[in-house]
């Protein structure tokens, strides 16, 4: 599930001259400024991440291509400090329902809702609420890792001091590599810029699409504990997976999608609970106890899907 990560600064205004020593692109957007809540007038950089309602709210969404409907009146909610998993088989329709949250698609019909705004009607200020974090994310290979860092910074009004991009990249083990360039990282070193880019502004909504995919069990197991640090900062977290593992690992709760639709919505323990005695579920038993992953096959079908 692979799909470009929309930038937004284009409404930003220059305040202060170019850095000589960069590209005219980089230093307008090093330049530009900061993006302000539309009522209350504060940065959105600096905006609470508390909330006493579903930080992410999307009710009866439908999207169409064409005469094809890959959604079909989906309704799920994520709380703050929660991590939710949207589980689905290929082409069951979690890339759609994602990239209508992310604002890259205009649903159908429904509602979807981040941090009180309405995407449709608010749609700059739902995206500035959000930070997503892609299965590949295609940074600019040449730039150095500190640089990156400073670019997203600016982009979401983040004045970042040279102390603080040291904190940050000694908080992710990569102290050293400040002046490497992104194109020389691993896989998982990656994934942590990434991570860091992601959330740089703080956003209360954090969107994950497949984000271990590829990384050796050492590096998921440290992303794994990145994102539940997120969880205990009061995030809401949306993360699509193929790893029932990383499910049952990490998730609150989780919705499995298939053709378009909710199956079932519950913690990973009461799927299983409620479907432990599901003929489908125990015919896809391999091991004589019911795993997620057994419920998942029983309920979606052991057919691959293109």
């Amino acid at each position: 599930m692979a799909h470009k990560m929309s930038v937004f600064p284009k409404i930003m205004k220059s305040h202060s001259p170019p850095r000589p020593t960069r590209s005219p692109a980089f230093s307008r957007l090093m330049t530009a400024a900061p993006l302000f809540h539309p009522r209350y007038g504060f940065i959105l950089a600096s905006m609470s991440t508390t909330f006493d309602k579903p930080v992410l709210q999307v009710d009866r969404l439908d999207v169409r291509y064409g005469n094809f409907q890959a959604v079909k009146q989906v309704s799920f909610q994520v709380k703050p400090g929660e991590i939710f998993g949207l589980l689905g088989p290929n082409g069951a329709g979690k890339t759609s329902t994602l990239s209508a949250v992310e604002g890259l698609l205009t649903p159908t019909a429904g509602a979807i809702t981040v941090a009180g705004y309405d995407s449709q009607r608010e749609a700059l200020y739902a995206r500035a609420s959000m930070g997503v974090q892609l299965q590949s994310t295609s940074f600019q290979p040449e730039l150095t890792i500190t640089e990156i860092i400073r670019l997203y910074a600016a982009i979401h009004g983040v004045t970042l001091s040279k102390d603080r991009i040291n904190s940050i990249l000694d908080d992710i083990k990569l102290q050293d590599a400040g002046a490497k360039r992104f194109g020389q990282l691993s896989g998982g070193q990656q994934q942590r810029v990434s991570l860091v880019i992601a959330t740089i502004h703080n956003p209360p909504l954090l969107l994950m699409d497949e984000p271990t995919t590829g990384l050796d069990p050492q590096s998921r197991r440290k992303l794994w504990e990145r994102i539940e640090a997120m969880r205990a900062k009061g995030h809401a977290i949306l993360i699509t997976t193929h790893s029932m593992e990383e499910a049952e690992s990490i998730c609150d709760r989780i919705a499995i999608i298939d053709h378009g639709q909710i199956i079932t919505t519950d913690t990973p323990q009461a799927i299983i609970d409620d479907n432990r005695d599901n003929p489908e579920v125990i015919r896809a038993s391999r091991k004589g106890r019911i795993t997620l992953e057994d419920v998942f096959i029983g309920l979606t079908g052991d057919a691959i899907r293109s």
